[in-house]
Formats: C-alpha cells, sequence, structure tokens
C-alpha cells in the first residue's frame, strides 16, 4: 500500500516481475549462465545466483512502501547491470532462427521501459 493506505499496482507489478525472474535463476539458472558475459570472472553460475539473489532482494525492497524508494532507483541499476547479457545474447543468437532472434534483439530495448518502470515506482 502507499502512503494514502492505498495498494500500488505499479509498486507490485515490477515486484512481481523481479521475483518472478529472480526465483527462475534458481530454478532454471541454465539459460541465464549461457548469457553471463566472459568478461566477468569466476563461473557463470556464480553470476546466475548473485544476480537472482540480487533481483529477489530488489523485489522485497520494491514491494515494501518504506523501502520502496530505494528499491525502485536499485530495480532501475539492476535493469543498466544487465543489459550487458542482454547484448551477449543478442551477438550470440545473430545466426539463430527468427523466433529467437526476435527475442534476443527484442529484450535490448525492453530495457528502457523497464528502467522507466522503476524510476516511476521510486518516486
Amino acid at each position: 500500500m502507499d502512503k494514502g493506505g492505498r495498494i500500488d499496482k505499479q509498486a507490485l507489478g515490477l515486484a512481481g516481475l523481479l521475483a518472478t525472474t529472480g526465483l527462475l535463476h534458481f530454478a532454471t539458472p541454465g539459460p541465464f549462465d549461457m548469457i553471463v558475459p566472459r568478461q566477468l570472472p569466476g563461473s557463470p553460475r556464480t553470476w546466475t545466483y548473485l544476480s537472482g539473489a540480487a533481483e529477489l532482494a530488489v523485489a522485497a525492497a520494491v514491494a515494501v512502501p518504506r523501502t520502496r524508494r530505494l528499491g525502485g532507483l536499485a530495480a532501475a541499476a539492476l535493469f543498466v547491470a544487465v543489459f550487458p547479457a542482454n547484448v551477449k545474447m543478442a551477438v550470440d543468437w545473430r545466426h539463430a532462427s527468427p523466433a529467437r532472434r526476435a527475442i534476443a534483439y527484442g529484450r535490448l530495448p525492453l530495457q528502457l521501459p523497464l528502467i522507466a518502470w522503476a524510476r516511476r515506482v521510486a518516486r
């Protein structure tokens, strides 16, 4: 709920999206491992789990009115931070089927509305 006692659907929607993707990092880590940029030190699985944990923590922060502003800002930063993984996916899938290319290329511009959504929630 917001300060006026109303449920903030924007915040709960963002928290739900982040929680779902965060849980997927643990339930099915393989696809996330494949898009971890090779330049990052350590194992891709470690980065998959770390990013999943970050998404879950940010989801919790967004869901709680008292921490929503910080959570929204953290969500925006998280969406920026995972952009290199989306670029890697687009590069890796550039010769894939048209459907897979559409998914990979579609994720790139999708980051902008996600960042805007997170910033709106932070206000």
